[in-house]
């Protein structure tokens, strides 16, 4: 009689040792438990920074009187510093060091590869969070006074021609577009189609040189018709008045009469919020909602890389090519600093050409 095999158990079945030691399991356990110590020291120290960017924020509008994008555009920059502080195990304002924000603004260009105008707008936000932070007594010395101002290379804004916005002009009134569904109410059974609307917002960007944001926040009372004149909020709330040409106000005009009350209905009453342009449910425009139609009506004219501040640009550089003076231009665009606007002088070749002919001994 065979004498029967006999079975190993499987759990007494060796198993194959993996070179290298412990598992990939047991060597991955201390490094994920030393992960999560970090990022619970680097958030209690991130807890402690924001103490004091809360009452920056408090600071910036109640005494800085700033406008809440650049409220936003400062606090964003900051946010950015204090997440490099953190990962240096910085715990408070006062324990920065110049290194600290040396390296932070030599990882803008290296790591995040920002262009020089957005780590010039950082320089900004950090020196002006540190004279906050002295003057509040956080901290004795300044180190971002070691910190100097990158340089910012001007680059020529792209213009478009006047055969071009008005191309966009016109396609944004086309009802058969991308994008310009008609609306109907509910109440009055009326259709529009929203190229009413697009049509008025393109006349208006044009008309009078404004941004994305200061379109997208422009009041009913903002917009005077008999003067036809926009009253404009600017940057750092400033308010500037802009006349408005005649087709831009007979578009707009249209738009409050025809399609604005197909959009603002009895039942949506109140949020609209006053706005003069709103979206298909009767709520403001946000300026990313600007740049998405300005982009759509641009696309079916043609004109894929238009975007709004394009409008601006080509508004201001026509006027200049036209004759206007260079501070008017200023006036009309709402810019603080005349070099700003300087920068549309470069734009008009056929002026560039009249003064160097003008002037120039062999010209």
């Amino acid at each position: 009689m065979k004498r029967a095999a006999q079975i190993t158990p499987a759990t007494s079945a060796k198993v194959p040792r993996k070179r290298g030691g412990a598992s990939e399991a047991a060597r991955a356990a201390p490094s994920a438990r030393r992960r999560g110590r970090v990022a619970r020291a680097r958030r209690a120290w991130a807890e402690g920074l924001n103490t004091a960017a809360a009452r920056y924020r408090g600071f910036l509008q109640i005494e800085c009187g700033f406008s809440g994008n650049t409220i936003a555009s400062y606090m964003r920059d900051i946010a950015d510093l204090f997440d490099d502080l953190a990962e240096a195990k910085v715990k408070k304002v006062g324990d920065a060091q110049p290194r600290h924000l040396v390296e932070h603004v030599q990882a803008l260009r290296a790591k995040k590869k920002m262009a020089s105008s957005s780590v010039v707008r950082h320089h900004a936000a950090i020196r002006s969070f540190f004279r906050w932070a002295r003057g509040a007594g956080l901290l004795t010395d300044d180190p971002s006074d070691i910190l100097e101002r990158p340089t910012r290379w001007k680059n020529l804004p792209r213009v478009l021609s006047v055969a071009q916005t008005r191309a966009i002009i016109t396609s944004a009134g086309d009802a058969s577009r991308a994008g310009a569904q008609v609306v109907t109410s509910n109440e009055t059974q009326a259709g529009v189609s929203l190229a009413v609307r697009d049509k008025a917002m393109m006349e208006l960007l044009y008309a009078s040189g404004l941004r994305a944001s200061e379109l997208a926040s422009l009041q009913l009372s903002d917009y005077l018709a008999k003067d036809r004149r926009v009253r404009v909020i600017g940057k750092g709330n400033k308010q500037r008045m802009v006349p408005v040409h005649a087709p831009a106000a007979a578009a707009i005009d249209e738009y409050l009469r025809v399609c604005r009350p197909v959009l603002v209905t009895a039942a949506r009453a109140g949020q609209d919020k006053g706005r003069v342009f709103v979206s298909k449910t009767g709520k403001p425009l946000h300026r990313v909602a600007v740049w998405q139609i300005v982009k759509r009506c641009a696309k079916a004219a043609g004109l894929p890389q238009a975007y709004p501040h394009a409008m601006r640009h080509s508004f201001a550089t026509h006027l200049l090519s036209g004759g206007a003076d260079l501070r008017v231009v200023q006036d009309l665009l709402g810019h603080a600093d005349i070099t700003t606007t300087q920068i549309y002088t470069h734009v008009d070749k056929a002026r560039l050409r009249s003064v160097h002919k003008q002037y120039h001994p062999r010209g």
